[in-house]
């Protein structure tokens, strides 16, 4: 999981929100199935300890990182499915054979290693001060799919660079080297290749003050994450701050260091594991929790799979004892490798998908009450895919923190974990929660148990299981009240897309910029009133097709409710350009001014069709021949614009989509989608 930055809520002033509610929506209403009740129901029935000893359990096997240990842990997924009573249980797996592909993912290739060690030579130490690396002592030591030795191991001087040296890594003399480095090197590999480089020796910390910690490099391809077929076998260790201040005062003061190396490992064609089970519904569709195992932390996310089993375990036992009804739609539970197994499972089973109404991933920490920054974040979906779903997890999110008096965050989509699902190729939405750690164990051998507080992990399992039940029995009732959510939220959103505006109006000092500004701020809530339309709509997916005509004229006033209330902003930003206009004495247009851009025509001509679902992390091209443009797997702006390509919209509408929301930006859209299309990951329609 890549590690998100957390920002605070905005909220409106009271006043403001009050007169939304009065003028523009409807009267409140409560939930038609009562949501407190729901929750409190859940809260009672959680079982804290048992939520615990699964995450103990996912822990003891995942702490190794191998793809044997990784199918202990499955197996045990299996056996506490089945236990906790779920139903069509599966235990099925991606080809790790470093050549197959998940939408554009290269499968990577199986690992296994029985032994790892590096250790310092010809110096008069003590031999626990001599070994830097100890796989069975400290896995997260040697980096995951480290390349292997010789039986009896190697010798190698060790070369300490400076962030200075790494950008010309490729063009140095490193052959027979063991690399020290202060940035992960994992986004070195394919230039510690060319370099002739035996391998690397990680320094690098997210958490300095964890000094006996080691950061666990979890990416060991040349072109990408994964290790795939023609990637380099180098070593890969990882040694603690205190340890790395250690050699690099050796080093100064001897000017060589020699270290052995001796590392039993292995590549082979495997399979990576992942596991479903099912609480039944009565009709075939489904609501999904997903998260990924097979790291080597508590945190990372053992905890994740623990608060999904906990989850179901709680609704099952809950629909056993009567005090629920079984739901109109199945809950699915899903564990696997993060991307590489959710895109797989999403590939193989495309009529599940299609039944498949929402979803709601579960990536996240479950620290202490106690340390600061643990609250928890709901990461909406992306604005192309903005959806019910993202109000509907921040009113439970304020219904059972306000219970448990903890503060909690709502945050705009990222990537970097299995949220993709909201793509529009896909088309579940998909909301993330995750809290922070406290202290930032994040990909580190100090991620274990006792860091887990069993607070946060029964509030994050409460939550994940009243998101879902409530979903998976939803009919026209509760969708019309989640249009009522959705259209508060849109009311609260178009407000905040005029709301800069009128800021930056006070400080206009000529016609030409009071006209530009009533132009981007037209754009910007004509935007926002399109996208929160399309999130009360999507309440559409809950009804049965038979009753989708009908409700859709039911939320024709909301919608025309937004719009009257997008023209209004527009309206207020106007007036406020006329009352600035007067006081410097200028004339600003009726007419917001027109703005001629070359590339914005040339981009008018080109039609982006994609080929396959999900993002393009080009891990199957050297990064030297990429032509600077960044891998997809997690950058947000190549991301972002390839969700808006339709195959209808025209490029230029694309850029344009894209930086209403995520701002401004001079990236190379035509550059990057030619490129994209020359290797033919795209195709034009026209240009």
């Amino acid at each position: 999981m890549t590690r998100p930055v957390h920002i605070a809520i905005c909220r409106l002033s009271a006043c403001v929100v009050l007169f939304l509610v009065i003028v523009f929506a409807p009267a409140a209403a409560p939930a038609p199935t009562a949501l407190g009740s729901l929750i409190q129901a859940i809260r009672a029935e959680m079982q804290p300890e048992e939520a615990m000893n699964f995450m103990r359990q996912v822990y003891s096997t995942d702490r190794w990182f191998t793809f044997p240990k990784f199918q202990e842990t499955a197996e045990y997924l299996k056996q506490s499915m089945e236990r906790i009573g779920l139903e069509d249980i599966e235990v099925l797996g991606a080809p790790a054979d470093g050549s197959s592909q998940a939408g554009f993912w290269t499968m990577p290739l199986a690992w296994d290693v029985k032994s790892a060690r590096l250790e310092i030579v010809d110096l008069p130490v003590p031999s626990d001060i001599a070994t830097l690396a100890d796989y069975q002592k400290v896995p997260a030591s040697l980096g995951m799919w480290s390349g292997a030795t010789p039986p009896e191991g190697v010798t190698a001087e060790i070369v300490n660079l400076s962030d200075a040296d790494l950008p010309r890594i490729a063009q140095m003399h490193l052959k027979g080297k063991l690399v020290l480095m202060n940035q992960n090197p994992a986004g070195f590999k394919w230039a510690l290749v060319r370099a002739g480089a035996l391998g690397a020796i990680n320094a690098f910390t997210e958490n300095l003050s964890l000094q006996d910690g080691h950061q666990w490099i979890n990416a060991w391809g040349d072109q990408g994450w994964g290790f795939t077929k023609g990637s380099t076998p180098l070593l890969s260790f990882s040694i603690s701050p205190r340890e790395a201040t250690m050699v690099r005062k050796l080093l100064a003061d001897r000017g060589v260091l020699r270290v052995k190396a001796i590392v039993d490992s292995r590549y082979y064609s495997g399979v990576y594991p992942y596991v479903t089970g099912v609480i039944r519904g009565t009709g075939p569709e489904e609501v999904l929790t997903l998260g990924h195992s097979f790291e080597q932390g508590a945190q990372d996310n053992a905890t994740g799979v623990a608060a999904m089993l906990e989850s179901l375990a709680t609704v099952n036992r809950l629909i056993l004892s009567g005090k629920l009804p079984r739901p109109k739609r199945g809950i699915r539970l899903l564990t696997m490798g993060e991307l590489y197994g959710s895109m797989h499972y999403l590939q193989t089973h495309p009529d599940r998908m299609r039944r498949t109404v929402a979803a709601l991933c579960m990536d996240t920490p479950a620290a202490s009450y106690d340390l600061a920054g643990t609250e928890y974040t709901f990461y909406m979906n992306p604005h192309t895919a903005k959806s019910y779903t993202d109000a509907f997890i921040l009113r439970i999110a304020q219904e059972y923190f306000s219970q448990v008096h903890r503060p909690w965050h709502e945050h705009e989509a990222m990537s970097g974990t299995d949220t993709y699902l909201s793509d529009p190729m896909i088309n579940i939405p998909t909301v993330w929660a995750y809290s922070g750690s406290g202290v930032e164990t994040h990909h580190n051998s100090e991620d274990t148990p006792d860091r887990v507080d069993h607070r946060s992990l029964r509030d994050v399992a409460a939550v994940n299981a009243a998101y879902l039940y409530y979903l998976a029995n939803a009919s026209e009732p509760e969708a019309m009240w989640l249009a009522e959510l959705s259209q508060t939220r849109g009311y609260e959103q178009i407000l905040q897309s005029a709301g800069p505006f009128l800021e930056r109006v006070a400080a206009a000092g000529d016609s030409q910029n009071l006209g530009r500004l009533l132009q981007d701020a037209t754009d910007h809530v004509t935007y926002s009133v399109d996208r929160e339309t399309q999130a009360v709509l999507s309440v559409l997916r809950l009804v049965s097709e038979s009753e989708q005509k009908e409700v859709a004229e039911s939320l024709a006033p909301m919608i025309e409710g937004l719009r009257r209330f997008g023209e209004e902003q527009t309206g207020r930003v106007r007036r406020a350009i006329d009352r600035r206009g007067r006081e410097l004495g200028l004339h600003v247009p009726v007419k917001p001014i027109a703005v001629t851009d070359v590339l914005a025509k040339q981009a008018s001509r080109i039609v982006v069709r994609r080929k396959r679902f999900g993002t393009l992390p080009l891990d199957d091209m050297p990064t030297d021949q990429r032509e600077g443009y960044p891998s997809g797997a997690w950058d947000s702006i190549p991301t972002t614009a390839l969700y808006w390509c339709d195959g209808h919209r025209n490029l230029s509408e694309v850029m344009q989509l894209t930086r209403m929301e995520l701002g401004p930006t001079d990236f190379d859209f035509i550059g990057y989608f030619r490129f994209l299309r020359k290797h033919g990951y795209v195709d034009f329609l026209t240009e």
